[in-house]
């Protein structure tokens, strides 16, 4: 009994002592949890903003020095100034409403209003769309793709269109186009969204509908309504300067890492391979484009080239983070054949100026891209999408939902349809408020350089 009620005292005394290092245990697991949490956070925040840093790349310099070289010299600032002058109007834009309309809780066409100029958009995450990283890091991010996507416009109707025209019709596009198209396909609730309550589910991992097929299509309807340039096709028009196009589609290439991998909201496996699979369409594209060229002319081209890469990376920015990273090769090939006949050979037999290629490259593109997503998006690259089970969703036609074909075809047709719409609408506007969308003949002849802008790219006498 003596050693009972000693060994029962010991028991006794030593209670308070694990219950203590239990409760030291639990704290300092729960300092563990967050220490990791937070780390996960830095990396992925610290990705997302290199990410929105390498598509505001895109438009300027990319964009601007790729669609420069491709005009006539007394044109190159204005060309330029197309480029530049989006990455202020629309980045005010988003800011202001253009975030709340597509992220905002609202109806399956369009968002609300809880995030006009910003509100409540801060350091805490919104789980909606990335739980990892500070809602106003998601929010700059995605400023970016509303910052190109008129500025891709632009090259429909280079060399001609005045520039008060050209910020009214932008604005007017993105209200009418950008936002209510964006908020259906990655919005919470929108009507394409595949994630979050969509009537249709549309796989577009990076804006292969919303960015590509929008503009690409809206370009086309500019350059029927605005009309060809002054000569088009008899005076010759070739490209000022390739040297400056060369350097803007090299880095076109470089922030469409940014574009595609960034679309994975997270430095993970998924970025990793989205970004292979956006390098590799951009490749094949470019060996596809001068493939073809070469056997239509007897001479691969360095335009040829450059092109190539901008029509693989146009097509595979829907599909980049649901395919297996090699199937990007064959989005780029696709791209590239398919956009080079567009180019090359159906533009001049149809007779339209789309002058820079808009929509041959980015609309056509686009629309592959779409249509590919639906056969090759599958589950081990993407698990993302749940059965009510808790397993991983089939995504594309390789994982036997062949449905998923139709489903994007839906949301291209969309798309298409409001790019139609929106822009002839925001074209009439435009005219009705600005006196007329093109510059005077005299005008154009002179250049968009000394009549738009009073300066010139080029001043050899100074």
């Amino acid at each position: 009994m003596k050693w009972c009620r000693l060994a029962a005292s010991i028991l006794a005394a030593s209670l308070p002592v694990a219950a203590q290092s239990d409760a030291a245990l639990i704290a300092e697991m729960q300092k563990l949890k967050g220490a990791v949490a937070a780390a996960q956070s830095a990396g992925d925040n610290a990705w997302m903003l290199t990410s929105a840093a390498l598509v505001l790349l895109m438009t300027g310099p990319g964009l601007a020095l790729f669609y420069s070289g491709l005009v006539r010299k007394k044109n190159v600032l204005g060309t330029m100034m197309q480029s530049f002058i989006m990455m202020a109007v629309m980045s005010l834009l988003w800011a202001a409403i253009g975030y709340s309309l597509v992220f905002a809780p609202g109806t399956p066409w369009l968002g609300g209003l809880d995030f006009a100029m910003l509100r409540g958009v801060g350091a805490t995450a919104n789980s909606d769309y990335a739980p990892t990283i500070p809602h106003l890091t998601f929010m700059v991010y995605q400023m970016m793709f509303v910052v190109i996507s008129p500025a891709l416009i632009t090259g429909a109707f280079a060399e001609r269109v005045k520039f008060n025209a050209l910020l009214v019709y932008s604005v007017l596009w993105a209200f009418l186009v950008y936002f209510p198209v964006a908020h259906m396909v990655w919005g919470r609730g929108g009507f394409l969204n595949a994630y979050n309550g969509g009537v249709v589910p549309v796989f577009d991992f990076a804006g292969g509908t919303v960015v590509h097929i929008t503009t690409g299509v809206s370009a086309l309807v500019c350059a029927l309504v605005v009309g060809p340039r002054r000569g088009y096709p008899q005076e010759p028009m070739k490209p000022h300067s390739l040297v400056l196009s060369f350097i803007g589609a090299c880095l076109l290439w470089v922030g469409w890492f940014g574009f595609n991998a960034g679309s994975a909201l997270a430095a993970s496996s998924l970025a990793s391979s989205a970004f292979v699979a956006t390098h590799l369409g951009a490749a094949a594209g470019a060996v596809a484009w001068l493939v073809a060229e070469w056997l239509h002319t007897g001479r691969p081209s360095a335009l040829g080239a450059i092109s190539g890469a901008v029509a693989g990376l146009a097509t595979v920015t829907q599909g980049a983070g649901f395919v297996v990273p090699f199937v990007g090769a064959v989005y780029g090939l696709a791209g590239g054949f398919v956009c080079f006949y567009l180019v090359v050979i159906a533009k001049h037999r149809l007779g339209y100026d789309d002058t820079l290629d808009a929509f041959g490259v980015h609309g056509v593109g686009g629309i592959i891209g779409a249509t590919l997503t639906g056969v090759f998006a599958t589950r081990v690259v993407n698990d993302a999408l749940k059965l009510a089970n808790g397993d991983a969703a089939p995504l594309g036609w390789v994982d036997g939902n062949g449905g998923q074909v139709g489903n994007q075809l839906i949301g291209a047709a969309i798309a298409i349809g409001f790019a139609v719409v929106g822009s002839w609408v925001a074209l009439k506007i435009t005219a009705a408020l600005t006196g007329g969308l093109r510059m005077e003949a005299r005008e154009e002849i002179e250049g968009m350089d000394l009549v738009l802008h009073g300066e010139e790219g080029y001043n050899l006498e100074a």
